[in-house]
């Protein structure tokens, strides 16, 4: 379940830095919304898998409230992700 949630994980990220910082300018820049819609959904969907999976395994991981809180924060911060990964999925 470990490994499913840092792939699950990884993906998330990818696909927030994707939509912020390729996809949003693109639909602001040069009026091309296409990209955003293309990004968004599969984020949307990887976002929500990345919190459902986050609550499951707290239990098999030993996570607090605290530290939980800190891993679902994380998922709105971009590059933040990839800090869970690092820090408390190693």
């Amino acid at each position: 379940m470990k490994t499913a949630f840092r792939i699950i994980s990884f993906l998330e990220g990818v696909s927030y830095l994707l939509l912020l910082f390729v996809a949003t300018p693109i639909k602001y820049l040069q009026g091309d919304a296409s990209y955003v819609k293309l990004l968004g959904m599969p984020h949307g969907i990887l976002f929500m898998l990345y919190i459902v999976l986050a609550v499951v395994i707290q239990k098999q991981i030993n996570w607090n409230t605290k530290t939980l809180g800190i891993v679902l924060l994380c998922s709105i911060i971009p590059f933040g992700t990839f800090y869970v990964d690092k820090k408390y999925l190693r």
